[in-house]
């Protein structure tokens, strides 16, 4: 899993509530069990008419927004089923990091697990943060997590909260797999002290 640390990029508005797992990657996206090629489904019910074309209006297809980094999203964000192919879909497209009021708790979770920053902020914040993504070609937000600040494009500065342990994940792009390796060496002192417990 990639490390983050800093993320500067534009960030794109999405003024929805409820956005949930399906719409986020459509169930037709989950017979695959690879993170990669993903990004090409993403909101695709959104982003595509019937016959395959983009809709304009959409935001990821808008000029300014198409190489977003960040996603600026209405409360509630990942709601509904658990797929964990939805933060594949948004890391494939490029996405590191989602900002909102709330998040569906298992989406939250597998963010982490997958290198994406979810940003919990107050509904002020959220605000102005849709304010400054709102601004297109201009709407480039930095990221720092281990200051845990947000810097708008006028250099304005809002702090957030992380747990301890996501943040640290995050920072040293340590999945539980990875965190499991990390601790290898305790592991194993405490493996050979049982063998010799078995052995007396």
């Amino acid at each position: 899993m990639d490390k983050f640390t800093t993320l500067e990029g534009v960030a794109a508005p999405m003024r929805i509530i409820n956005i949930d797992t399906d719409r986020i990657i459509p169930k037709q996206y989950l017979k695959t069990i690879k993170r990669t090629g993903l990004g090409q489904g993403l909101f695709s019910e959104m982003r595509y008419n019937d016959d395959g074309s983009e809709k304009p209006d959409f935001v990821l297809n808008q000029p300014a927004y198409r190489n977003a980094r960040i996603l600026v999203v209405g409360d509630n964000f990942g709601c509904g089923s658990s797929r964990e192919h939805a933060p594949w879909a948004l890391a494939d497209f490029g996405i590191r990091c989602v900002i909102s009021t709330s998040f569906a708790d298992i989406f939250f979770n597998n963010c982490a697990k997958n290198g994406i920053l979810a940003i919990v902020v107050s509904p002020e914040d959220l605000e102005k943060l849709f304010q400054d993504a709102e601004r297109g070609a201009n709407a480039t937000l930095s990221i720092d997590l281990a200051n845990q600040t947000i810097k708008g494009p006028d250099g304005g500065t809002l702090h957030f909260d992380i747990d301890e342990g996501r943040k640290y994940n995050l920072l040293n792009g340590l999945d539980e797999i990875g965190l499991t390796l990390e601790r290898a060496p305790a592991i194993d002192a405490y493996e050979e002290k049982l063998k010799q417990r078995e052995w007396a």
